[in-house]
């Protein structure tokens, strides 16, 4: 299985940016996805999640409102809109695979997605 994540980049505050990530190797429509990230000198943390099928998704609180996660089963593609950013969503983002074959809910811990994408940077600056 891989996944490829790309469209970081560096943008000001305020601006957009959409982050893509194009998966292989098994039927992409049966897992839910997941966005991570990792900023400089700080943990891991969920971002959002969608499911399977598309119809349920979950963000974090930091970013609600503000991101959108959608899929297209079609192209085994999965987005992340990003709008309004603040320097504080500079971090590294990845892409991550459901472990569990198509789950009803969204999960947030790492330990819950089998597999990765290498990250896309995003640098939002003041």
């Amino acid at each position: 299985v891989q996944l490829q994540a790309s469209g970081g980049g560096l943008v000001q505050a305020g601006g957009s940016l959409r982050l893509s990530c194009a998966a292989s190797g098994r039927t992409f429509s049966k897992y839910a996805m997941g966005w991570f990230r990792q900023a400089p000198g700080k943990e891991q943390q969920f971002v959002a999640g969608i499911n399977w099928s598309g119809g349920v998704t979950r963000y974090a609180d930091s970013v609600k409102g503000r991101f959108t996660i959608s899929r297209d089963n079609a192209k085994n593609t999965v987005y992340l809109q990003m709008n309004s950013l603040k320097p504080d969503d500079t971090a590294v983002y990845y892409c991550a695979s459901d472990r569990q074959v198509q789950r009803v809910v969204v999960v947030t811990t790492r330990y819950d997605y089998d597999y990765w994408g290498q990250g896309t940077l995003v640098t939002v600056s003041s």
